[in-house]
């Protein structure tokens, strides 16, 4: 495994095994905190059915569902696991959607692979000790004036304070780093970026840490009432999902374009 990497190709094998196809993200008043991702797709992306985009640690395509239907790009899909790429192919095929899935490792030299006007990725970047490096990838894909979309959960404030006692293996494969939105704020200078938005969505989402890998007492108290948070705030706090901060917001999203070379 590459020392920069939290997970390796077993891992992610394992991880897509269980998903059953198809898969596409709507949005649905089921799911309040991934309508506040989509939202911020809505409003800073561009419908333009001559735009192409690429998923970074894509599979299965879900997302790039989405951004076909809601605003016509031409998608396509990198990802390393080789079950993973399998089922992203298997999924645009039952979804109607014709796309590209490119099965190679970031940090190897993909040459074959061309530049897109966006290229982003969703719950990668928190996987890699490296995270200068990571970006450094992500922007080899993406043309001059394109859009860099980074997002990544976040593990911090109240949601670390769960994890690290309910699932401190899951917590060991994430670089808390890369989840601080402090540790963003010098990709603009750094890599000649404008930013066009940065900061938290979705507000408190329980469902980040509604699990367990150890049976101790303190668990057999916090895992019920994991089940109790996750419960009201899906069904009677919803609106609070506009309410968002680095204590206890799920998510952290930053968008960025690449400024063309002088």
């Amino acid at each position: 495994m590459n020392p920069s990497k939290l997970t390796d190709i077993e891992f992610w094998d394992n991880y897509w095994e269980k998903y059953q196809l198809p898969l596409e993200i709507t949005k649905s008043d089921k799911n309040p905190y991934l309508n506040e991702i989509l939202k911020t797709f809505d409003h800073y992306l561009p419908k333009n059915p001559n735009l192409s985009v690429l998923e970074i640690g894509g599979s299965p395509g879900q997302y790039l569902a989405y951004l076909h239907r809601n605003f016509g790009y031409s998608v396509a899909c990198m990802d390393y696991s080789p079950l993973g790429c399998q089922k992203t192919r298997e999924n645009l095929a039952l979804l109607g959607i014709k796309g590209r899935v490119y099965e190679a490792d970031l940090f190897k030299d993909n040459r074959e692979l061309p530049q897109f006007d966006i290229v982003y990725s969703l719950g990668l970047i928190e996987h890699f000790t490296d995270f200068d490096g990571v970006i450094v990838k992500h922007l080899e894909y993406l043309k001059p004036g394109g859009l860099l979309i980074l997002g990544a959960p976040n593990f911090l404030g109240i949601n670390h304070f769960f994890l690290k006692r309910l699932a401190p293996e899951l917590l060991a494969k994430h670089n808390l780093n890369n989840m601080n939105l402090k540790n963003w704020k010098h990709l603009e200078s750094t890599f000649n970026l404008k930013e066009i938005f940065l900061g938290y969505v979705g507000g408190f989402h329980p469902s980040l840490f509604h699990r367990k890998e150890l049976n101790t007492l303190t668990n057999s108290i916090l895992f019920p009432l994991t089940k109790l948070l996750v419960f009201v705030f899906k069904t009677h706090l919803k609106n609070l999902r506009r309410y968002n901060s680095r204590f206890f917001s799920g998510y952290l999203m930053g968008f960025f374009e690449k400024k063309p070379i002088p």
